[in-house]
Order: structure tokens, then C-alpha cells, then sequence
């Protein structure tokens, strides 16, 4: 036995006693259930970020404390959504580490680190990690140099590790992968450095590859057509977040990145599927639909925003709906079986677009296109939500969306060129910083109309959580976290972190007792209820 795994298996006898009866993680269902655990990404693969559990509730959450804190150490911001599963919580610390800490006191059991090639590539995001995924026995985490990596989830020892991209030519991993019925699923990053996108997956017990569907297809695949010559070789179409899963129609559905280069005048048409939901079948790995929300984007305006699927009563018929939030200024809802649209509004200021038409294709304004001179346009590039994931409440009927309030002067260069390991954009924005605000949102989940706001002082960066105690919680780049009632927006509680919030949270039960958890800066903060005085 090798020395690292010698320790690793030592750590994880010491703490043990320490761990509450395992419980394995199901790759049939994963859903935040009253039984505690937090088995994905967004908690479930509708991703709705909602949660059954009611100990926390509107009437005592003012009695919300601090229950442990752990410190990442080194550089870089926690991102991470924490998993419970297996009596343990599994947290990413950045650059490229894996931790399972006790649920009951943060005390690390075992943690494990790659160690990066020098010189790895991050062209247009921070070397950080969005989190893990669990099935069985194992604990699967992607790194920044392109791979995939399968731990032990009890003791932390590497079962395998096979490539995935090559980082060499931009490729990245910032995703959590996402566990399904023995495979998993992994997206790529690296849009601005000029990659083709593509999503994968994985056989979740030998690590071999099943699929590879790409996002921008080639030459003779349907699609292709819509990018004028060679340009769909570099035309991105990344996906950098974490997607969803309808185990009945055995349905994929990812957010797809921008094209590349933002600058479009080399790559006329549509570029497809960029700026895209697509719906792709598990085993094989075929496109079943796709709906494009921005065509031919020139903003950086992707569409990797977490899609979220609910069941809801349109024209007096029930429908199978994905709905989502999109980084352009408007609320879609979509039949998930077809991808037909059925509705769409806008949930924050736009000026690029009129509106949308009966396919909900964007009504785009005249001169709304970067230019040499600039030109003043919202949302800015960061866009009017970004990658923190909204959530779903089945007993509001809300969607809750962390929404972003700002401009950009877009600036157009006169020429791009493409050159490894450095930016492939041919555009750049002055953000107007000094107007911005920020709110969560609450729209009906439906219409996408505002029910209520919580406005918040600059732009946010965080998720949100919805629970059946009838809660809202989220945070801000001041470092507030905080609990609002669902059905109002009224806040109910805070807790300044100390340093800025860029993460979502999630909640799990322990020995009885419910738990709110958030990433802080380089931390993680477990909240619990206060004995009742």
C-alpha cells in the first residue's frame, strides 16, 4: 500500500467514529428527500434546489446559528455545492481537492489533492471547482487539466483517473459531474480560449468512455450548416455547468456556452447549438431537440444556466416543462418531451430585443450589435443571471432566479486571431459598475411573472435554495446570507460571512437535526437551529 493511501485509510478509521450510519447514494434516485441527504449537484436531477425537509421553518429560523465552519486553506473562492451522502459531506476546495469532512463537528475524515501539471490552462474563469458526484461507493470530481477521477468515497483513494480534454489546447473541468444510472456525465470549460464543446459520458465503474455528443457539430452532421467555412472548429458551445435528468424520458437537458469568438463577423448564421438547451438521450448520446435562445450571440450571453424541470397545468392540460432563467434577459418555459416553446417574458432589463416571437425566437433591436465606436446594451456580458442556480418550489409554485441588473458599452475589435492558450473573443464590454444592483427574484413558475423581489446592492453571484419550511435562502457579494419567506420575499434572518458569497447553498439532516450549509469565501458555514429557550 502506498504511503498516500496508507494515511488516507488511517484518516478514515480515526474519524469514523465520528459518522452516523452510512447510507449509500442510489443512481435511480437522487432527491433531496426528508431523509436528509443532498445527493447532487442541485440536489435532485430536476434540479429544482428544493428540499422536503421542515425543521427549519419561517416561524424559528431567527434562531439559526452557527454549527461549524471549515477553511479551505490556500487560494481562490469556494464555489462548491457540498454533497451529504454516505454519512459524510463532500465539499471541492480550489484548485483541484477533494475533502470529506463529519457532518456533526466539519472535522476533515480524508482529503485528497491532484496535483497540476504547471502551467495548466484557465482561459475565462478562475481555477475553481463547482463540486463532485456521488454513485455507490465512489465520489467522481473533474480538474482543471481534463480529467475525470473516481475516490473512494469512504476512505478518499483514487480508484481511477482517465483524460478527458486536453488542456494543451484549452480544454477544462469546472463542473460537477452528474451520476446516472451507471454513468457518468461530465461538461467541459474553455469557450474564450477556442474550443469545440462537447458533453461526455462514462461508464461510472470502469471509467471508460460511453459517449461524446459534440455541441457544434462537424462537417456533414445536421446543424453544421449554420456556421460559414471552418469555423465551427474553434466555435465553443462549452458546458461548464452541471445539467438535468427526466428518468422516464431518459433525457439529458444542458445549457451549451457562447460561440467563439464573441466577436461573430467570422462565423456568420445561427452557430449551432451554442447559446442552447439541448436534450440529448442517456444511453446513446443523440440530440433529441434543442432550443436556441440566442442565436448567433455577440454578447457572451450562454446558456448554461441550470435548466429546472417541473410539472405544471398549461391550458387546463398538465405538461412536462423545463423552464430556465437564461443569461439574456428572459424567462423561457419549454415542453421537456419536445422542446416546444410555450412561453417566454422578460425577468430583468434588456434593451437588445423587442421581445420574442410565437417560436420564441428573440425580436432583436437594430444597432444593438458590438461596434469599433461601442454600444451601450443590456444585460451586460455578465448577463442578467449568471451561473448561480435558481430553485423551484412544487408548494409555492415560484422560481426563485438571482438576478443581475447591469449594462455594457460593447466594443467590437476590428480583427481576431486565433493563438493557443490565450483569449479567442475579438470583444470586450466597459461595465456600467457604478449603476448596478442586483435582487432574487420570484417569478411565477408558468407565466414568469414577478411575484416579489428581494433587492440586493450589487449584482449577485449566489445561488438559491427553496425548502418546504417555506424559506428562500441566498447571500450576497457583502458576505449576507440570508433566509426570506417564500411566499412574500419578507426577510426573516442574515448572517454576515465576512467575506463575499459566489456559491449555492443546500441543506441535509444529521442526527436529527436539519442543516443549512453555504460556501463563504474560502469556507464553508453549517448552520443549525439553537436549542428553544
Amino acid at each position: 500500500m502506498s504511503a498516500q493511501r496508507a494515511l488516507a485509510a488511517l484518516i478514515f478509521l480515526l474519524a469514523i467514529s465520528e459518522v452516523p450510519g452510512r447510507v449509500h447514494a442510489s443512481n435511480q434516485s437522487q432527491s433531496a428527500e426528508p431523509a436528509g441527504d443532498w445527493f447532487t449537484y442541485s440536489g435532485s436531477y430536476r434540479s429544482e434546489r428544493y428540499s422536503a425537509l421542515t425543521q427549519i421553518a419561517a416561524a424559528n429560523v431567527t434562531r439559526l446559528q452557527v454549527a461549524w465552519a471549515y477553511q479551505c486553506g490556500g487560494a481562490g473562492s469556494v464555489e462548491a455545492t457540498p454533497l451529504a451522502a454516505n454519512g459524510l459531506i463532500y465539499l471541492t476546495c480550489p484548485p483541484a481537492s477533494v475533502v470529506a469532512l463529519s457532518p456533526q463537528t466539519g472535522r476533515a475524515v480524508w482529503k485528497w489533492t491532484r496535483t497540476l501539471p504547471q502551467g495548466v490552462i484557465t482561459v475565462g474563469f478562475g481555477r475553481t471547482n463547482r463540486g463532485v458526484a456521488i454513485a455507490g461507493d465512489n465520489v467522481y470530481f473533474g480538474t482543471l487539466d481534463g480529467k475525470l477521477v473516481a475516490l473512494d468515497a469512504h476512505s478518499g483513494i483514487e480508484r481511477w483517473t482517465v483524460p478527458v480534454a486536453e488542456n494543451a489546447e484549452g480544454y477544462s473541468i469546472t463542473a460537477a459531474p452528474l451520476a446516472i444510472e451507471g454513468k457518468i456525465v461530465v461538461g467541459v470549460s474553455g469557450g474564450e480560449a477556442g474550443v469545440r464543446g462537447f458533453l461526455d459520458a462514462y461508464d461510472a465503474a470502469t471509467g471508460k468512455r460511453v459517449w461524446r455528443f459534440w455541441t457544434v457539430p462537424g462537417t456533414g452532421e445536421e446543424g453544421n450548416e449554420s456556421w460559414s467555412g471552418d469555423s465551427w472548429r474553434r466555435g465553443g458551445g462549452t458546458t461548464w455547468l452541471t445539467g438535468s435528468y427526466d428518468p422516464q424520458l431518459k433525457l439529458l437537458y444542458w445549457g451549451t456556452g457562447n460561440p467563439a469568438p464573441w466577436n461573430g463577423d467570422a462565423r456568420t448564421g445561427d452557430n449551432l447549438y451554442t447559446s442552447s438547451l439541448v436534450a440529448v438521450n442517456l444511453e446513446t448520446g443523440q440530440l433529441r431537440w434543442y432550443f436556441q435562445f440566442t442565436p448567433h450571440d455577440t454578447h457572451d450571453w450562454d446558456a448554461n444556466q441550470i435548466p429546472v424541470l417541473i410539472d405544471a397545468e398549461i391550458g387546463g392540460r398538465r405538461r412536462a416543462l423545463v423552464v430556465t432563467a437564461n443569461r439574456n434577459g428572459f424567462y423561457y418555459v419549454l415542453d421537456r418531451a419536445t422542446g416546444e416553446f410555450l412561453a417566454g417574458s422578460e425577468y430583468a432589463r434588456q434593451t437588445w430585443a423587442t421581445g420574442l416571437d410565437a417560436n420564441g425566437r428573440p425580436l432583436v433591436r437594430p444597432g444593438t450589435e458590438p461596434t469599433e465606436a461601442g454600444v451601450l446594451v443590456y444585460p451586460s456580458l455578465q448577463g442578467a443571471t449568471n451561473w448561480g442556480s435558481p430553485a423551484y418550489s412544487p408548494r409555492t409554485g415560484m422560481f426563485y432566479v438571482a438576478a443581475r441588473e447591469m449594462g455594457s458599452i460593447y466594443y467590437k475589435a476590428r480583427k481576431v486571431e486565433y493563438h493557443p492558450r490565450a483569449y479567442y473573443t475579438g470583444m470586450t464590454e466597459r461595465a456600467l459598475d457604478e449603476e448596478a444592483s442586483g435582487a432574487i427574484r420570484a417569478l411565477d413558475a408558468v407565466s414568469g411573472r414577478k411575484t416579489w423581489e428581494f433587492p440586493l446592492p450589487s449584482p449577485p453571484w449566489c445561488g438559491v435554495l427553496a425548502t418546504a419550511g417555506g424559506l428562500v435562502f441566498s447571500g450576497s457579494n457583502e458576505g449576507n446570507f440570508f433566509a426570506l419567506d417564500a411566499s412574500s420575499g419578507r426577510p426573516l434572518w442574515s448572517f454576515q460571512t465576512g467575506s463575499f458569497i459566489h456559491a449555492a447553498p443546500m441543506t441535509f439532516m444529521v442526527n436529527g437535526s436539519q442543516h443549512v450549509a453555504i460556501a463563504s469565501g474560502n469556507a464553508l458555514f453549517v448552520f443549525a437551529l439553537a436549542a428553544a429557550q
